[in-house]
């Protein structure tokens, strides 16, 4: 490993970050599992940041692709693509919007800076409104409305960002409000913001905050901000790159916790879908998606080979009911994270939805982030044959929790059990 760890460094930019202080090269999986180099097996629990969403190695999948490469790989839009149409249509009428209309890319990045020129195209203005602590990708547009400094690199930008309260609901200036009085305070906060504007052209914000630690607000906060946004003519996009296609148990998407005022002008979803195949894509109303007056094509977005992925891995989902064995395995699994963490002096606390949870660290007896608790604990998991995820607004001190949507009982008992004995050893 040490040889390929020092080739990677020889040709890769110093911010391509790996985690482990030795860096994990991954051979294959199968269900939730994978293995490494030199044969050892881990639970996973992150699933390639979120993307491994029903199965490692899921049979219909892999055998989707293997067909479709057999056949043809690569059209371009340019062409008739029976696969693509096939998954538009479903994902249109799984959106929630009305007269909707599906553009596919190859990741979630590039589908936020679609839906951030079908906005601001639209209105005229290059005004955003965005969430403190959030992400939303790494192209020019994207770094330029994520509120997560340890991931937006330059102050430069296309856009005029302006920042509102609400993504994150124990920390900040109204963390000690009631929820009722968190979502009022947040709605003035959106008003007066508003009101030094001379018309934003959208909101963008991630239901849960993936990258941020996997906060999230009380339900109903983007649904009494939507009333506003809709009186003041500012669209609303939803970022479901992370929280789509069911894994918050609850809801298939995220924006449906905050449906009372009707769903978003504007969806993006990625990651998942694919199950590891480069899929994204933005879903709009007609008039949002046909407002651009140039020609535009994707040569990659769309392809067949990709979308016979994820025809078969939503039909399984689907089929499986994942969304519900999200919302009943992640419910217990959030449960017993939360007896671990009250156990444990590091833990400030366990927090999530289905098999989106998140165990926020700080130095005991303080709110103070505790990044070195975070990466000695995501080195002790990885020594007791578990992989999570780290995030957070607040120097990375976020252990984020997010296997495929087919976890077993057994195997979310397993999980915690190897997180128990990992906070121990870390701290």
């Amino acid at each position: 490993m040490s040889g390929l760890y020092e080739r990677h460094r020889a040709v890769s930019p110093d911010w391509l970050t790996l985690y482990y202080r030795q860096p994990l090269e991954l051979t294959h999986g199968e269900g939730r599992h994978v293995w490494d180099v030199d044969g050892n097996r881990y639970l996973d629990f992150f699933g390639g940041i979120l993307t491994t969403m029903t199965a490692h190695a899921l049979p219909e999948v892999t055998k989707a692709v293997s067909e479709q490469a057999g056949r043809i790989i690569h059209s371009s839009t340019l062409y008739l693509n029976r696969p693509m149409v096939e998954l538009a249509e479903r994902i249109a009428h799984l959106s929630g919007i009305p007269d909707a209309r599906v553009f596919f890319t190859t990741s979630g990045t590039e589908a936020n800076d679609t839906a951030l020129l079908l906005a601001t195209a639209y209105s005229g203005s290059n005004q955003i409104l965005a969430m403190r602590n959030s992400y939303h990708g790494r192209s020019f547009s994207a770094v330029s409305v994520t509120g997560n400094r340890a991931w937006s690199p330059t102050s430069l930008s296309p856009l005029q960002t302006m920042y509102v309260h609400g993504g994150v609901r124990s920390r900040g200036p109204y963390a000690e409000l009631s929820d009722e009085r968190f979502v009022q305070a947040c709605v003035a906060d959106l008003e007066d913001l508003l009101g030094h504007t001379r018309g934003a052209a959208a909101l963008i914000a991630e239901p849960v905050q993936g990258v941020g630690g996997f906060t999230a607000p009380p339900d109903g906060l983007y649904a009494a901000f939507r009333e506003v946004l809709a009186r003041h003519g500012v669209l609303w996009i939803s970022d479901e790159v992370q929280t789509g296609w069911g894994r918050t148990g609850e809801h298939f998407w995220g924006w449906q916790a905050h449906a009372e005022n009707g769903p978003p002008d504007i969806l993006t979803f990625a990651k998942g879908i694919g199950n590891g195949m480069s899929i994204g894509g933005v879903v709009a109303r007609a008039d949002v998606m046909n407002c651009l007056d140039a020609n535009s094509i994707s040569t990659f977005g769309g392809s067949p080979v990709t979308m016979a992925a994820g025809l078969a891995n939503l039909t399984y989902l689907l089929e499986h009911d994942l969304q519900g064995n999200a919302r009943r395995v992640g419910g217990l699994l959030v449960e017993r994270l939360r007896a671990v963490g009250a156990a444990s002096a590091a833990v400030r606390e366990v927090r999530g939805r289905g098999l989106m949870i998140g165990i926020e660290l700080a130095r005991p007896g303080t709110d103070e982030a505790d990044p070195e608790a975070a990466a000695a604990v995501l080195e002790a998991a990885r020594a007791g044959g578990l992989l999570i995820g780290k995030g957070g607004g607040h120097d990375t001190s976020v252990l984020r929790i997010a296997p495929p949507l087919s976890l077993t009982v057994a195997e979310a008992e397993e999980g915690a059990e190897i997180l128990s004995e990992a906070l121990r050893a870390a701290g």
